[in-house]
């Protein structure tokens, strides 16, 4: 399959997809039994994750929705934008940042920086892809549903240049 000017091929089906979502979803609905989380969804990317993942939520919680960036194109800049759209006091709140995949860590680091800065109760992290070959931060990511190879994806909410979040499956650059 071509999206603009890159090849992809098939990598994860939906159903991969939806058995680790559910995983990821008894994790948390033990671990944050009578604790009412606030799950922070950071956008574009994670909202199809989010969404299936909240519809396996069945504890007390909330959820909302942020925004930054460090991405253009297929590589991270090193830069991370203003972070926007955190309308909800996490004062004192047990949150879960809901993230489609982490490479190099660099947006987590500030958006866990900011949360812990403002009082926090505890800031865990769920993703659905991690890149262990990119990722070399200082704090753990207790909710991973797959740890991929340093390769470019597509699909089921990530995109290139825009493109490719609509597909259902995951496609991986050739």
């Amino acid at each position: 399959m071509k999206i603009l000017d890159l090849e992809f091929k098939p990598y994860i089906d939906r159903s991969e997809i939806l058995l680790q979502v559910r995983k990821i979803s008894e994790s948390i609905n033990r671990d944050y039994k009578d604790k009412d989380p606030l799950f922070l969804s950071i956008l574009n990317g994670s909202f199809i994750f989010a969404a299936d993942l909240m519809r396996e939520i069945n504890i007390p919680s909330q959820i909302s929705f942020i925004k930054l960036s460090s991405y253009s194109q297929v590589a991270s800049t090193g830069k991370v934008k203003k972070l926007i759209g955190l309308n909800e006091i996490v004062f004192n709140r047990n949150l879960i940042i809901i993230e489609d995949i982490i490479d190099s860590g660099l947006t987590l680091q500030h958006v866990r920086a900011a949360l812990e800065d403002l009082g926090s109760a505890s800031v865990e992290i769920a993703t659905l892809f991690l890149k262990p070959e990119s990722f070399h931060k200082g704090f753990d990511i207790k909710y991973v549903g797959f740890s991929i190879p340093n390769n470019f994806i597509v699909g089921y909410g990530l995109d290139y240049e825009g493109y490719g979040r609509n597909l259902p499956d995951v496609y991986i650059n050739k």
